[in-house]
């Protein structure tokens, strides 16, 4: 009797097996595989489908904010410029990520353009070293205009250091000088006005006034 219990017990067992293991799920629970103390030996099977599930990888999500900092300051300019890219050279001949003009480079120390094409952390340094040369030479325009409306744009430190970029610093002298009435156009169309506005409100306290600015 002993013997034919037994047997009988194990029939359930491998009926109970078979009739879970091929149960389809549309997600996979966990909890269900937790083994039971009133039956030790009663367990669900993992289909082909639910393994996968459990071995597919999870996709990383990323989220990069750089608001109104100067690094935001930065980037939105050079994706105006180039979309971000080092080695860029425009019909015009102007270089890089910040598409810079060779004359401009000469000034702050730069003449080996292919170097400097080659060179990211150069491109960087050049960018922080012209505002510093630009915002020395805008410092009196910077204080006299910064927080009053020229020519419809309400001026700050970041646009009138992105307009110089666009333009020089003489550029920004006579527009913000004569109320917005004189302007400048790059090759493009692209107006100081419009990097004024654009550019607006970032912090750019960092960039020291420097008269002798230069990267190398």
């Amino acid at each position: 009797m002993k013997h034919k219990f037994l047997y009988i017990n194990l029939l359930l067992i491998v009926a109970l097996v078979v009739a879970t293991g091929f149960k389809t799920r549309s997600g996979v629970d966990l909890s269900v595989y937790k083994v039971s103390k009133d039956a030790p030996f009663c367990f669900n099977v993992l289909t082909e489908e639910e393994i996968s599930v459990l071995k597919a990888p999870a996709k990383p999500s990323y989220s990069l904010y750089l608001g109104k900092t100067y690094t935001g300051f930065k980037e939105a300019v050079g994706f105006k410029e180039s979309q971000g890219q080092y080695n860029v050279v425009n019909q015009y001949g102007y270089l890089g990520k910040y598409q810079f003009s060779k004359n401009t480079l000469a000034l702050i120390g730069i003449r080996n353009t292919a170097d400097f094409l080659e060179d990211t952390r150069l491109q960087e340094d050049a960018f922080h070293a012209n505002a510093s040369r630009n915002k020395w030479i805008l410092r009196r325009d910077i204080k006299r205009y910064a927080g009053t409306w020229v020519g419809g744009v309400k001026v700050t430190e970041s646009g009138i250091l992105a307009a110089a970029h666009l333009g020089g610093p003489g550029s920004v002298k006579k527009f913000l000088r004569s109320g917005g009435a004189v302007t400048f156009n790059d090759a493009f169309g692209t107006s100081i006005k419009y990097y004024m506005k654009r550019f607006s409100g970032y912090d750019t306290s960092m960039i020291k006034a420097d008269k002798k600015a230069k990267v190398l």
